[in-house]
């Protein structure tokens, strides 16, 4: 590795005052679990990295005024894995992270840092989106908030600016709304999955009145599958009907070939994981499939 300033900080605003908007040599390092590879391999070489780990108001899992749950940056995978509040909100969560990486990744890793590389392959971002899940947003020029939805802008790209850093993030109390995630790897459970296919809903009966669906790794950035959601909405539960959402989610799904698979590969995948994971949500509060 080439030679780096390193800036250790103590809050927010001086980590902030510590980036530079144009510099792209400058960045923050939370975990360092993905920024520290990347700069082992000559991906990326910093002239600064500013260490957010000082900041310790980062760290909380606590509960809102209006039921949702809020989760500062700096906060571990493990931590949020081990939460029983978390549990209790979105058990989801807590099963998904369970066969993220490691144990050792996710001691060190946190939630920002896990939303600000924007590796598609990461297992947690599909899962938020498909929560409703938003993240508020510090910078020079005050403080914003984003669905993680439109935090991608593609392949390692987020929407924030240089000067901005990911503070909270906010999962919305989900009701009576019930979730899935599964993921296909091509070898162990923790690796990096082909696809990943998260899915929350809300159902009656036979009828889905909301749905939620997200496919990863298999795409440039989590994106949610409106003609499948459509399906769904439109017919009596069943067998025949999830089968009919794949198919549509296989279709309209714009897929990546990379080390995981080819495209063709991974549109079979769809087309089999999307009507599972639908299938796991709805088993959950023993929906009808017929």
């Amino acid at each position: 590795m080439t030679p780096f300033e390193l800036r250790e900080t103590r809050s927010l605003p001086e980590a902030i005052e510590l980036l530079d908007r144009e510099d792209a040599s400058v960045r923050p390092i939370a975990g360092g679990t993905a920024l520290m590879l990347m700069m082992k391999a000559g991906v990326f070489q910093p002239a600064r990295l500013v260490s957010l780990r000082g900041i310790e108001a980062l760290i909380a899992i606590g509960q809102g005024d209006d039921g949702a749950l809020k989760i500062g940056a700096m906060t571990s995978l493990a931590m949020v894995e081990q939460s029983a509040a978390v549990r209790a909100h979105a058990p989801v969560i807590t099963r998904t992270l369970r066969t993220l990486s490691n144990v050792r990744v996710r001691n060190v890793a946190t939630v920002g840092g896990h939303l600000a590389h924007a590796d598609p392959h990461m297992d947690l971002p599909p899962v938020l989106i498909a929560l409703g899940a938003r993240v508020t947003v510090a910078g020079r020029s005050g403080e914003r908030t984003i669905p993680v939805a439109d935090l991608f802008a593609g392949y390692f790209e987020t929407v924030l600016a240089r000067d901005e850093l990911i503070s909270e993030l906010i999962v919305p109390s989900q009701g009576t709304r019930r979730a899935s995630y599964l993921k296909c790897t091509t070898r162990a459970v923790h690796d990096w999955p082909a696809l990943g296919v998260a899915v929350s809903l809300d159902s009656e009966a036979d009828t889905v009145r909301d749905v939620s669906i997200v496919i990863s790794a298999a795409t440039e950035k989590p994106t949610r599958m409106s003609g499948a959601e459509k399906v769904l909405r439109a017919g009596s539960v069943g067998d025949a009907l999830l089968r009919q959402a794949g198919d549509a989610a296989a279709e309209e799904a714009e897929l990546i070939s990379d080390g995981q698979g080819s495209a063709t590969y991974k549109k079979q995948l769809v087309r089999v994981y999307v009507a599972r994971a639908l299938g796991a949500a709805l088993a959950q509060g023993g929906g009808a499939r017929h």
